[in-house]
């Protein structure tokens, strides 16, 4: 590309000094910057090509056809119309101006653009003077000014190709540097009347996708959405979450019709390679973030393998109004509390309903059934009925769902007590998704309570390594601890993700644990009532209370516990693996084995994860009653 400056623009180029100004801003051309006032505007890459170009012609249209010619004609932007349209808009953004009210850049409809700001350099007057001979009679001075001037602006021209030239070598050789790394933001919403859920799940979904694509390392959707709304740089954010590669883009709703906008973005230079707009109906979603996945997979040359390119070739159509109920589900789910379960299942049995064929919707809804069970708020044999029969109808429509060989190993684990099948259930979930965090996470849960150190804390560097910002990460490793019963490992763990959730009830359940395993209980009673508080009264974070009471002497505190959770139990679940640890802190060895051969007969998913690290059964440890459970269990060597 050729750029013709006017000749004030060139003098500036003459000197070097590649400063371009307008208003209250300035462009450096070399630098590749736009700053307001000296401070620096965040400005990608194709809006400052197209700032540059308008700079070019101050004052006359360019039209949309040679900005096309200029910035868009080795064909790979699919999209003119959007990539030209979302440049623009990001342009104006950045000069503080909107379509409506210009104060640059005007659109002239159905032609292009006009820049109408007078641009000038600061040192057009020193170019002038330092160009200038002082010995010459004042006719050869009037001649010789007007070749100097010319001669100044055929060399600004050589000296600005060159910087430009030199620009575009760079991204060539940029552009041959490979993408092993992804991170899908947030996509925006524009349709304006949508409830907030809709793009957050179209990006979770089109995050799943791609993470199918094997050697592409895809950050997960947790981390992503640390970002949403952000106003850091995309190099910034790149750095931070340590990938190659950016995808951006929007969605737009109209009834049951989608459109989805993507752009890739190599991050370390914020180097727009591709973009691509589609509309489809709803139903046709699934396909078409599949779709997506492989476009992307060849515009960074990740070589596919066939069963990779079945699976995503392979993407069924599904019922729209059942999709529309999936994204609901998914909203729902990990909000955590137990209304916000309940409501995420009946959206995932409506969905099913409405579409029996839908595998996604089947793991979903096995996932209610598990965490219900999980966090105690309906019993063990109808949680692992109910979530065991919705994970198998899912692989049996599609076994190739890492999302359902985890939650039924996770099942087989905590239910079944079928440690070997829990172990190769999950191993299976991160081959078939190596991208798959939650899967990892579970092999790393499931490989602490295992006793395997090493495994366990090389499964987290997994994480790490997969996902650098991932949030959750100071909970994983506190949850390494607990199970290995390092408690003083565990206090400084629980206090950075206390630090990092402070909300997640979990973190300060396991600090709280980490104070009373270090022998210094009375840490550990704001840290479990907080838990309660944030869990709305969850019987673990109960039981471990009642347990520091006991054994701290507040006795009366700790039946009063006892007692309301005992009383609850005719009319709702009640762990009794939970009763037991109470009585067990009370020094009634008795009642504590009672309670523990009534966890047992009902197969509690509690006795299993709690049975060899939890600290509040220590007393019964030596009883020959608990070495025989243990061996009912197999859970001895």
């Amino acid at each position: 590309m050729v750029l013709n400056f006017p000749a004030s623009l060139n003098m500036t180029a003459a000197n070097q000094s590649r400063i371009l100004h307008f208003g209250s801003f300035e462009v450096d051309v070399r630098a590749g910057e736009l700053r307001k006032n000296g401070v620096k505007i965040k400005l990608q890459e194709q809006p400052f090509r197209i700032l540059i170009i308008l700079l070019q012609h101050t004052g006359d249209v360019v039209t949309r056809e040679e900005l096309q010619r200029e910035l868009w004609s080795n064909g790979t932007f699919v999209d003119f119309d959007h990539g030209l349209n979302a440049a623009i808009k990001r342009l104006r953004d950045a000069l503080g101006e909107s379509a409506e009210s210009p104060v640059f850049i005007e659109t002239l409809a159905r032609r292009g653009y006009r820049f109408n700001a007078s641009v000038n350099s600061s040192l057009a007057a020193s170019v002038t003077q330092a160009t200038q001979p002082h010995a010459l009679a004042a006719p050869q001075q009037s001649v010789d000014k007007s070749h100097r001037h010319v001669a100044a602006v055929a060399l600004a021209s050589i000296v600005l190709a060159a910087v430009l030239l030199g620009v575009w070598k760079y991204r060539e050789r940029s552009a041959n540097e490979r993408i092993e790394s992804l991170a899908v933001l947030p996509l925006d919403d524009l349709s304006h009347n949508q409830e907030d859920y809709f793009a957050d799940e179209m990006t979770d979904a089109l995050i799943t996708q791609l993470s199918k694509t094997g050697s592409l390392r895809v950050t997960s959707r947790t981390s992503a959405m640390l970002y949403k709304g952000t106003h850091k740089s995309l190099p910034e954010i790149a750095k931070e979450m340590n990938v190659d590669g950016v995808i951006e883009g929007s969605v737009t709703r109209s009834g049951n019709r989608v459109r989805i906008a993507i752009e890739l973005i190599r991050a370390r230079t914020d180097q727009h390679l591709w973009a691509e707009t589609y509309e489809r109906d709803l139903g046709d979603v699934l396909r078409l973030q599949a779709e997506v996945a492989q476009a992307v997979a060849q515009q960074i040359r990740i070589q596919l393998t066939p069963a990779q390119q079945a699976r995503l070739r392979g993407t069924l159509a599904v019922n729209p109004e059942a999709y529309e109920a999936y994204l609901k589900g998914r909203h729902f789910e990990p909000l955590g509390t137990q209304a916000a379960i309940k409501q995420a299942q009946a959206y995932f049995e409506e969905a099913v309903r409405k579409d029996p064929a839908f595998a996604l919707a089947y793991v979903g809804l096995a996932d209610t059934f598990q965490d219900l069970g999980s966090y105690r708020w309906i019993a063990p044999q109808d949680a692992y009925r109910s979530s065991s029969e919705a994970v198998k109808k899912a692989l049996q429509l599609d076994e190739t769902l890492g999302e359902g060989h985890t939650t039924l190993g996770d099942l087989d684990w905590r239910y079944g007590w079928d440690w070997h099948t829990a172990e190769r259930e999950m191993r299976h979930a991160v081959q078939l998704n190596p991208n798959y965090i939650e899967g990892h996470e579970s092999l790393v849960w499931f490989l602490a309570w295992s006793g395997r150190r090493e495994e366990a804390f090389a499964e987290l560097a997994n994480i790490r390594r997969l996902d650098t910002v991932y949030p959750l990460i100071t909970l994983d490793e506190a949850g390494i601890y607990y199970h290995l019963r390092d408690y003083k490992p565990l206090v400084e763990a629980g206090q950075k993700s206390v630090s990092v959730y402070p909300d997640n009830w979990t973190s300060h359940y396991f600090l709280a644990v980490g104070y009373e395993g270090s022998g210094d209980p009375a840490e550990a009673v704001p840290e479990f009532q907080q838990a309660i508080q944030l869990s709305q009264g969850n019987s673990d974070a109960i039981a471990g209370l009642a347990h520091v009471y006991a054994i701290t002497g507040k006795v009366a505190e700790a039946e009063k516990l006892l007692g309301n959770l005992e009383r609850q139990a005719p009319a709702n679940y009640v762990s009794w693996y939970m009763i037991a640890t109470i009585y067990s802190g009370l020094g009634q060895k008795d009642k504590a084995f009672e309670f523990l051969e009534r966890a047992y007969r009902e197969r509690s998913p509690d006795l299993a994860y709690f049975v060899k690290a939890d600290l509040r059964i220590d007393p019964l440890r030596s009883d020959p009653r608990f070495w025989n459970l243990l061996n009912r269990m197999g859970l001895r060597d």
